[in-house]
């Protein structure tokens, strides 16, 4: 038969032992979680939209000549003759095909019998959401 004192010593070295791991683990969380903080790397911005490109693209080139309302008098316009294409002319927007306006824009206005000062970009040519998002800036203008 087993005492009331040996009892009493063997749950009160169970439960010292029970309370040191306790312990312990609870210290190491601890410092866990007081450490610094784990960097995770900012993520990426997204790549800059067809449409965006494209308007960028208009602000910094087109612009020049073709003016803010796309009416062909732009500050470069004054020094050209002929003069830049008025994209709101309803009439001149009916002449022509979207593929037209991307041939002139990619291969320049010389190679489509227009004015040689109309620079081509020829790196447009295998942008096709860029340039079908150009074509649209220049048929929004249309009056």
């Amino acid at each position: 038969m087993v005492r009331p004192n040996t009892l009493a010593l063997v749950v009160s070295l169970f439960a010292a032992s029970w309370l040191a791991r306790c312990n312990q683990h609870s210290a190491s969380e601890a410092t866990a979680s007081t450490s610094a903080p784990v960097a995770t790397p900012e993520p990426e911005p997204p790549p800059p939209s067809p449409a965006s490109k494209a308007r960028k693209l208009f602000d910094t080139k087109c612009i020049v000549c073709h003016g803010n309302h796309g009416a062909g008098d732009g500050p470069g316009a004054a020094a050209l003759s002929p003069k830049p294409r008025a994209f709101a002319d309803a009439t001149w927007q009916a002449s022509v095909t979207d593929d037209q306006i991307k041939k002139t824009i990619v291969e320049g206005g010389a190679a489509v019998g227009k004015s040689a000062a109309m620079s081509a970009n020829p790196e447009l040519a295998n942008e096709p959401e860029e340039l079908t998002a150009l074509v649209k800036i220049v048929r929004d203008f249309k009056q």
